[in-house]
């Protein structure tokens, strides 16, 4: 069931005696999902991640002669493209891969951000685009693995700069992205989710 948006109009038109007759309303329902390219299926998707749409469908665009992940349209957002951070090229875990591809330096604070979010927002569009199709299963965690990591890396940055809950917010803290990539961590190692707890100290 696709979301959108009721825009109504309403108009004042004047009867052929000169006297002003009831307004008369119009209304135009907008696909949200209308100018977000990457989501190619029709199937519902679960509430925080159509809230997320309209966002997304503002920063990420998509060559669709190309895909990313399981037929959803290859996506770019700030530059960026998909297939530059595609964890689907690494012998490694999702969560391997994520941890040498989206390394902050030793202080975290002088990290990228703006990178770090058109990456997030990459996977976020394919996460997205994979949902609409109905895709679950191993190929939508793997995606989640780097996805969350990428929400780790910018908790840890926000930290980093003096943030705290009050504006990150109780879901973007780093502790709580922490148990999410410990949790959707599928084929990781010890040694990896190892590392992702010292980063987690590492502020």
């Amino acid at each position: 069931m696709f979301a959108t948006t009721v825009i109504r109009f309403v108009c004042l038109s004047i009867a052929s005696v000169g006297v002003l007759a009831a307004p008369i309303q119009f209304e135009v329902v907008v696909d949200k999902r209308a100018t977000a390219c990457f989501l190619t299926g029709s199937t519902a998707l679960p509430a925080e991640v159509e809230a997320g749409i309209p966002a997304l469908a503002k920063s990420v665009t998509c060559d669709t002669s190309k895909t990313s992940v399981a037929g959803v349209p290859l996506v770019s957002s700030g530059g960026i493209s998909f297939s530059t951070i595609d964890f689907q090229k690494s012998s490694s875990s999702p969560l391997g891969f994520a941890l040498q591809a989206f390394a902050t330096p030793t202080d975290p604070a002088t990290a990228d951000l703006n990178k770090l979010q058109n990456q997030l927002n990459d996977y976020l569009a394919v996460e997205a685009g994979l949902r609409s199709k109905g895709i679950g299963g191993s190929q939508l965690t793997k995606v989640k693995s780097v996805k969350f990591f990428l929400q780790f890396q910018i908790a840890r940055v926000r930290t980093a700069r003096g943030e705290t809950v009050a504006t990150l917010g109780a879901a973007g803290t780093v502790e709580h992205q922490q148990g999410k990539v410990i949790k959707n961590a599928v084929g990781a190692s010890s040694a990896e989710i190892a590392k992702v707890n010292a980063l987690a100290k590492q502020l």
